[in-house]
């Protein structure tokens, strides 16, 4: 008796090869997400072409005196380290998942500080966030593209002064270790911004809710701390980042406990709405509302904020959209 089997069929192959191609290119796939992987690990931060412009500060004591003003406000807080000078030191307060990172000497030593810039090539820094040997300056250090020319050019003005905080110091600090994240993020997202093609002007302090979102996106910064998180900061368009000035981002204190940023935003419930502006300029230039603390580091008051300052920054808060997010809940988790 002949017996016959069936044959396989034509799909029965089909599905066999389809099942091999499918699992020879996810082996592909995972192959060049570990070898993209590997490459920004041992690449790190990456560098790029240097372009500063010819630049010259001709600087006054009012300009000199201003330049320390607002280097006090957003530059000493990371560089002052606790011998008194602005040699640099370990930030403690850096979120984890970028790793660990030292300030950069900025006194006005010839080898290791600023004495080995030019004007040039600090502006191009302080805008672009490229060293003058053209290595990216990582995502926790600031970037100033909203500053006006007469800010940027006080504080070069300062860091070429006498002050003694400044005085040179022949030492550099340790190499950051970013993490993998910082390493990703800086060849993806975070990259050096364009240097302006024009002047950068202040708005004049007379119209007070634009020159408080000057102060908020420029001069001070206030928004990148208080939006949810850097990752998503859009430093270009401020006020296009998401949840714009409502808080919530992590960040270490003293202690090493996780903290979130406040919402400034002015929702009556969880942000500043029910605030007078008395309230805020004494919160924010002393830490203190109706006497009890109002600040947690590693937010710290700004007394040096002129009062017309101040008043500019709560007038602007006044008319952002009001975001309901209450970041005492998230701690709360």
């Amino acid at each position: 008796m002949e017996v016959h089997f069936p044959k396989p069929s034509t799909n029965h192959f089909n599905m066999k090869k389809l099942l091999k191609i499918l699992g020879i290119l996810l082996g592909v796939a995972i192959l060049a997400i570990a070898a993209g992987a590997a490459y920004i690990h041992f690449d790190g931060i990456p560098k790029y072409k240097t372009n500063p412009p010819q630049l010259t500060v001709t600087a006054d004591s009012a300009m000199v005196a201003e330049g320390k003003r607002l280097a006090t406000m957003v530059c000493s807080k990371c560089h002052m380290a606790a011998s008194g000078l602005m040699e640099g030191h370990e930030m403690k307060d850096l979120p984890h998942q970028f790793g660990r990172a030292w300030t950069a000497n900025i006194t006005r030593d010839e080898k290791y500080g600023t004495g080995r810039y030019t004007d040039g090539e600090l502006a191009f820094l302080l805008r672009t966030g490229i060293k003058r040997d053209g290595q990216y300056a990582p995502p926790w250090m600031p970037k100033l593209p909203h500053l006006s020319d007469y800010d940027l050019q006080s504080i070069i003005a300062y860091l070429r002064s006498d002050a003694p905080e400044l005085a040179p110091v022949s030492k550099a600090q340790p190499p950051s270790q970013p993490s993998f994240l910082t390493k990703f993020l800086s060849h993806v997202a975070f990259k050096p911004l364009p240097y302006p093609t024009g002047p950068v002007t202040a708005p004049p302090v007379t119209d007070k809710v634009a020159f408080g979102k000057y102060m908020c996106t420029g001069k001070v910064e206030c928004f990148s701390c208080h939006s949810p998180s850097f990752e998503t900061t859009n430093v270009m368009e401020p006020e296009k980042t998401p949840g714009y000035f409502s808080g919530g981002n992590a960040m270490p204190d003293k202690e090493g406990n996780i903290i979130f940023t406040r919402n400034l935003t002015p929702d009556k419930e969880t942000g500043i709405g029910g605030w007078t502006e008395e309230q805020f300029i004494k919160a924010v230039k002393y830490g203190q509302r109706d006497g009890k603390p109002a600040l947690r580091y590693p937010m710290e008051p700004f007394p040096a904020l002129t009062d017309e300052e101040a008043s500019a920054i709560y007038a602007y808060l006044q008319t952002i959209p009001a975001i309901k997010h209450d970041v005492d809940a998230i701690g709360a988790k």
